[in-house]
């Protein structure tokens, strides 16, 4: 369970969040979205609930077991085997090794006593191995890894050799292992979930959707997909941006979304009805104030329309939403960027081999393949943020590259919304930069607020805002459209349309692919190029 007392949560000098008294709580049953625009304070107050940081002012009383799965994965030590890593939730991989070294004791000792109280403690070992399901865990960590799309190859593999969105999934695994019916399992763990869905397929997010309905403890969830939402939630925390703000619904998503609507047209008809009492108050106090002998009616009557107006509820103001327009692209080329032979292997493991690819001024490309085939990293090695193995890119005239890297590998997290754009533009005037990420709804003393501390969809904002400053002629894109809200999503795929420029993109949302129009695809991990057709939009969901 986790109860909030009297919460506050800030980013820098901006109140994002107040709750007074313990309005911020969950229990066992609780099945709650996380809702509100961009920048409202969604992804900061989760991880305050997860004990990942502090708030401004209030207390957070956690009890019994939580799983916390944060927008960025944990990175931490990459040598170790995914499997391992899964395993982990339950403290296995360490009992594991040190049977192993029990039972390599066992066969070396000549000592009968030594031998005797190794084997001991390998039966102390075995036995609280068994407890926590040892036996049939690793095939039940199996089972999650592959209803999430990851085989049994990708978990044989260390942590280092895995795309991003492997290694969220691999940590998505890891907390639902903990937090399963299986044996050893405690299906009474609070989840923490921030946009579990990321880097997910559709058969993977049915599988998710199911866990999550059937989870017996604590859930709260931040998702931009409405229809997890709609079949998971019992319960809305709607995070005011404006107000700063938590409004609590204990109702289903389709009813809160009911109940929104409802009340915005109350909110409207109220403040219609109260203006126009308020109008003629005015207006017949504009009559009487003329006359000396009637001024103290007419600043009475004055008084009474203010005070009417005030007494209804504000209209919602309706969220801003950045402006987002890709760059005019910078004169090149016919052929700006060419690639010839690529190949990555990370030691003997083979990524992708021989692969060729020319991106023409102009041209729009689609890069399609499983989970671990090396889209993310064919995009790298375009950017040049990596190194192939093989092979080597042949930059064209005039070539500019824009790079969207999906878990914004680009921004510094320790600098400022200010030190990124600048680093992003060293040549542009303060003024035209102030201007820019005013367009992408930055401003003010969010200006100097860390990288590091904004939302996954405020991230993705400042990163696009660097590719606008870029002038750039090829823009590769990683994943735009994870994190944000619906509105701002409709931007980006609005700039995808207008873009005069090339782009390489990759993607799990068919309407990003559907906005770019794009004329070829290139198949990984073989590398081979295609005409694009509507058909590709199914293997897009699938991949």
């Amino acid at each position: 369970m986790i109860t909030a007392t009297d919460l506050e949560v800030r980013a820098g000098v901006r109140t994002l969040l107040t709750a007074p008294g313990p309005a911020l709580r969950v229990q066992s049953g609780d099945r709650i979205g996380l809702v509100g625009r961009n920048g409202a304070g969604k992804t900061t107050t989760l991880r305050i609930l997860a004990g990942e940081g502090e708030p401004y002012a209030g207390m957070v009383i956690r009890s019994g077991d939580l799983g916390y799965l944060p927008q960025d994965p944990r990175e931490g030590n990459l040598d170790v085997l995914a499997r391992d890593r899964v395993l982990s939730a339950r403290g296995l991989d360490k009992l594991l090794r040190d049977m192993e070294k029990q039972q390599a004791l066992m066969a070396e000792v000549v000592d009968e006593s030594e031998r005797d109280k190794a084997i001991r403690k390998y039966g102390r070992l075995e036995e609280r191995f068994s407890s926590l399901g040892g036996y049939v865990a690793e095939s039940e960590a199996a089972r999650i890894c592959s209803s999430l799309g990851l085989p049994d190859r990708v978990l044989a593999q260390e942590l280092r050799t895995l795309s991003g969105g492997q290694r969220r999934r691999i940590e998505l695994a890891r907390i639902l292992f903990a937090a399963s019916d299986g044996s050893g399992g405690k299906s009474d763990t609070v989840l923490l979930l921030d946009e579990p869905t990321n880097h997910l397929d559709a058969d993977s997010i049915t599988w998710l959707r199911g866990f999550l309905q059937n989870h017996d403890g604590g859930l709260i969830i931040i998702s931009h997909d409405v229809e997890l939402l709609g079949d998971v939630v019992n319960k809305v925390w709607f995070l005011d941006a404006v107000r700063g703000e938590a409004d609590i619904y204990n109702m289903t998503w389709q009813k809160y979304l009911d109940a929104r609507a409802t009340d915005e047209q109350r909110r409207r008809r109220e403040r219609a009805n109260a203006e126009k009492k308020a109008s003629a108050l005015k207006q017949q106090a504009a009559k009487m104030g003329a006359k000396a002998t009637k001024a103290v009616a007419a600043q009475n009557m004055l008084k009474r329309a203010e005070r009417m107006m005030s007494e209804v509820d504000d209209i919602r103001v309706a969220d801003r939403v950045a402006r987002i327009r890709f760059p005019e692209p910078a004169a090149c080329g016919k052929t700006p960027l060419m690639a010839k032979n690529l190949t990555k292997l990370y030691g003997s493991l083979e990524i992708f081999t021989g692969v060729d690819l020319a991106i023409d001024r102009g041209s729009r490309v689609v890069i399609l393949g499983l989970n671990g085939a090396g889209k993310t990293t064919l995009l790298r090695l375009l950017a040049g943020v990596e190194v192939p193995t093989a092979g080597e890119l042949e930059p064209g005239h005039g070539l500019k590259v824009g790079y969207f890297a999906q878990e914004h590998d680009t921004l510094d997290d320790t600098a400022t919304v200010w030190e990124n754009i600048r680093h992003a533009a060293p040549d542009a005037g303060e003024q035209n930069l102030r201007s820019l990420l005013g367009a992408f709804m930055f401003s003010g003393p969010q200006l100097e607020q860390p990288a590091g501390t904004l939302s996954g969809g405020e991230k993705t904002r400042l990163a696009l805002a660097g590719l606008v400053s870029s002038a750039a002629n090829v823009l590769l894109l990683d994943e735009p459209t994870n994190n944000l809200d619906p509105i701002s999503r409709e931007q980006v795929l609005d700039a995808l349309r207008s873009y005069a420029g090339a782009v390489v993109l990759v993607t799990h949302d068919p309407g990003a692919a559907e906005a770019l129009n794009p004329e070829r695809v290139i198949l990984l991990p073989d590398g081979t190029e295609d005409h694009w057709s509507k058909e590709y939009l199914e293997l897009i969901q699938l991949a």
